[in-house]
């Protein structure tokens, strides 16, 4: 079937299963910040918004986002700059896998207009998975982030 998707703000049109992961097509679409890490909906490696939410591509049939916006960290390169780069100083970029899901779901936070205290974070972080750091070096950076 034929889907139309806006992603990144190109209105894409793509031959697809219907059930095929938006992973999946996104990755047939040369955009390869969006990642498989654990093929169970549990790491946020391939965390996207669809129209403005943040959703892991691993689980969205490509149906759900037909006549609808995927934005992916491409699309938000620069606003993603400032964070990446207290990432970087935070010592939180180690081996970068997990970094493009966490920026997008750190984005979305900042967006929300939902609290940002550290509880708060936690919450809406959870599942965001990085098997290098323990995480504090991240939640500086993004404590540093939302700040601004």
């Amino acid at each position: 079937m034929q889907f139309i998707i806006t992603i990144n703000g190109k209105e894409t049109l793509v031959d697809e299963h219907p059930e095929t992961a938006l992973l999946d097509v996104l990755r047939r679409q040369n955009i390869y910040s969006v990642r498989c890490g654990c093929e169970t909906a549990n790491c946020g490696f391939c965390t996207v918004w669809l129209d403005g939410k943040p959703v892991l591509s691993c689980s969205v049939p490509v149906f759900r986002a037909d006549r609808h916006e995927v934005t992916t960290v491409e699309g938000v390169r620069d606003e993603a700059e400032s964070f990446v780069e207290l990432l970087a100083k935070e010592g939180a970029d180690q081996c970068g896998y997990c970094a493009p899901g966490l920026i997008m779901t750190v984005l979305a936070l900042k967006r929300s207009g939902l609290p940002r205290d550290d509880e708060s974070i936690r919450h809406y972080l959870n599942g965001n998975l990085c098997r290098c750091s323990g995480y504090e070096s991240q939640m500086r950076a993004i404590r540093q982030f939302l700040k601004d």
